[in-house]
C-alpha cells in the first residue's frame, strides 16, 4: 500500500502457529507464509528480489511524499482509497491471468469469517494507512521512519495487555532500548510538529493493533501479501470511501487534472508492484538476512530523504535511531519471546 506496509508484520511459522516477529518490514497487509509460494509460481533468487523489494519499498514512500509535499496534492484519504481500488482491481486481474494468487484456493472465506475477522482487521488497516499517510503532511520522511521503529513496542504492550504473549526480561530490555532510541530521535528532531507526531503515534497504535488482531483472529490462516490484498483492498477502499466526504470531500477531484493521470496511475502501480515483490521475497533467505535487508532499506530511506527532500538529521537522531535499530533487530531475531 501507500507506505504501509513499512511496519512490522506477523510471520506464519507453519500452518498452525503465528509469531509476533517478522524478518522484514511489511509491504503488505497480512502474514507472509513461508510456504505461500506454490511450485507453479516463478521464483527469483535472493540477490535479485531483495534489491527490487528495497527499491520499490523506498520508491513508494518517496513517491507519496513527492505527491503530497512537492506536487501539493495533500489528500491522503483520497490517495489511499485510490491505491486500494487499484489493488483490488489488480489482484483480480492477476488471479485470472497468473498463478500468483493460487493461495486463494486454500481460503474458505465464509460470511462469519468475513464479518468477525476480515472486517475489523480491515477497519484497523484503513486507520493505519490514512493516519500514516497523513503524517507525511507534517513530518519529514526520515523522522517518520525513525518513529516506525516503535511499532514492535506497541505490539508487545498490546499483546501483554490482552495476554496474547507474556512479558520477559529480554522483551523488557527491547522495549526500553527502542523507547529510549525513539525518544532521542524526537528530542533531536528540529522540524518537530506535535500534531504530526500524534498522528504518526496513532498510526503506530492502529498498525500494532492490526497485527495483534491478525494473530488472534486469523490464527492458522495462510495468506501471502497478494492473497491478503485480494481480501482487504476492497474492504478498506469501501471504508475509506465512507470517510472521504467527512474528511476531504470533493476537493481532491478538483486537483486531479493538475496532477495528471500518469502520476496517479504510476503512483498506485508502484505500491501494487511492492506487494507483488513481497510474494517473491518471502522464503528467499533466512530471517537474519531479511531483517538486515529491512534495516538497510530504512537507513537508505533516511539518507534518501536527506538527499532528495533536504531533510535534516541531527547527531542525536543518529545515535537514537541506532539504539532503536539494535532493539528492533533483537526483537525480530528473538521471535518476540
Amino acid at each position: 500500500m501507500s507506505n504501509e506496509k513499512e511496519g512490522q508484520t506477523l510471520e506464519v511459522k507453519d500452518s498452525s502457529s503465528l509469531s509476533l516477529s517478522s524478518p522484514l518490514p511489511s509491504p503488505a497487509i497480512a502474514p507472509n507464509p513461508k510456504s505461500g509460494l506454490g511450485s507453479s509460481k516463478p521464483k527469483l533468487s535472493a540477490s535479485m528480489i531483495i534489491p527490487i523489494w528495497i527499491a520499490l519499498s523506498s520508491a513508494v514512500i518517496i513517491y507519496n511524499n513527492y505527491l503530497y509535499n512537492t506536487l501539493q496534492f495533500r489528500y491522503p484519504v483520497f490517495t489511499v482509497t485510490w491505491h486500494l481500488t487499484f489493488a483490488a482491481i489488480g489482484t483480480r486481474i492477476l488471479n485470472k491471468t497468473t498463478p500468483l494468487l493460487d493461495g486463494l484456493k486454500d481460503i474458505n472465506m465464509t460470511k462469519d469469517l468475513f464479518l468477525k475477522s476480515i472486517l475489523p482487521i480491515g477497519f484497523l488497516f484503513s486507520g493505519s494507512l490514512i493516519l500514516s499517510n497523513t503524517a507525511y503532511l507534517y513530518l519529514s520522511v526520515s523522522y517518520i521512519q525513525m518513529l516506525k521503529a516503535f511499532v514492535p513496542v506497541a505490539i508487545l504492550l498490546i499483546s501483554w495487555t490482552f495476554r496474547v504473549s507474556e512479558p520477559s526480561r529480554k522483551l523488557g530490555l527491547i522495549v526500553f532500548m527502542i523507547s529510549a532510541g525513539v525518544a532521542l530521535t524526537s528530542q533531536g528532531e528540529r522540524g518537530f510538529n506535535l500534531f504530526g507526531f500524534c498522528v504518526q503515534a496513532a498510526a503506530v497504535a492502529f498498525e500494532a493493533s492490526r497485527l495483534v488482531m491478525i494473530q488472534i483472529l486469523l490464527h492458522g490462516l495462510k495468506m501471502d501479501p497478494l492473497v491478503s490484498l485480494h481480501f482487504y483492498a476492497p474492504v478498506c477502499a469501501f471504508i475509506n470511501l465512507l470517510t472521504l466526504p467527512f474528511t476531504e470531500g470533493l476537493e481532491p477531484f478538483y486537483h486531479l487534472a493538475r496532477v495528471g493521470p500518469l502520476v496517479l496511475i504510476s503512483n498506485a502501480a508502484t505500491a501494487f508492484l511492492l506487494n507483488v515483490a513481497a510474494v517473491f521475497l518471502v522464503g528467499v533467505g533466512s530471517g537474519l538476512v531479511l531483517t538486515l535487508a529491512g534495516v538497510f532499506k530504512d537507513i537508505l530511506l533516511i539518507i534518501g530523504s536527506v538527499i532528495v527532500f533536504g531533510a535534516e538529521v541531527t547527531g542525536m537522531q543518529v545515535v537514537g535511531y541506532g539504539i532503536a535499530l539494535c532493539g528492533l533487530v533483537l526483537f525480530r531475531t528473538s521471535g518476540g519471546k
